[in-house]
């Protein structure tokens, strides 16, 4: 019986409330209900920043890497460590690192030949200016820095490591004439 009487009093004082707290109630939602919306508008505009930027990412890493490759398909020292055909490795296990307002980057990523593995690290900077749209553009990266990290795996020990510079610049060499830009001076007798 004390239980009945307990029960109604608290249904009674839940379902009487003043007017006055009914058009506070009203107040706060329409508050929650332009805050949710506020929220909402954050939170997707957070969303689609991270997305541009992550495929902006991507596009960066895909033409650098792709710039690299063609390199490496040329280059004999990594022809004989890994083979042919060489083939770049799955885009998860590379790394990125941008700089400069993204006119300079690093990257990192696996190739992997029918005789071996490696890991191929390169410095690009990129040419060209900067657009509001520049993420849609295939850039130019020139490449200043390339080498590469080979795994040989071998039946008669243990396996080899080499290092390989794939970025070889030709240099001037010795034969070439050089020229000064001072004239020459008459011999004296």
């Amino acid at each position: 019986m004390l239980a009945r009487r307990l029960t109604s009093v608290f249904k009674r004082s839940s379902t009487s409330t003043s007017s006055s707290d009914k058009a506070a109630a009203k107040e706060n939602g329409t508050l929650g209900s332009f805050g949710r919306k506020a929220v909402s508008f954050v939170l997707i505009t957070v969303t689609g920043g991270v997305a541009l930027s992550a495929f902006d990412d991507l596009s960066i890493y895909r033409g650098c890497s792709s710039k690299a490759m063609e390199k490496v398909m040329r280059n004999k020292a990594m022809i004989e460590a890994i083979g042919e055909p060489i083939e770049k490795g799955p885009w998860y296990n590379a790394s990125l690192a941008v700089s400069q307002q993204r006119h300079s980057v690093s990257c990192s990523f696996p190739v992997i030949g029918p005789q071996g593995t490696g890991i191929l690290h390169l410095k690009a900077v990129r040419n060209g200016e900067d657009s509001l749209f520049g993420f849609l553009q295939q850039r130019d990266w020139d490449i200043l820095i390339m080498d590469a990290l080979v795994h040989v795996p071998s039946n008669d020990g243990p396996q080899q490591t080499l290092r390989i510079d794939i970025s070889v610049f030709a240099p001037p060499s010795a034969a070439t004439d050089y020229k000064s830009s001072e004239p020459e001076k008459p011999a004296k007798s």
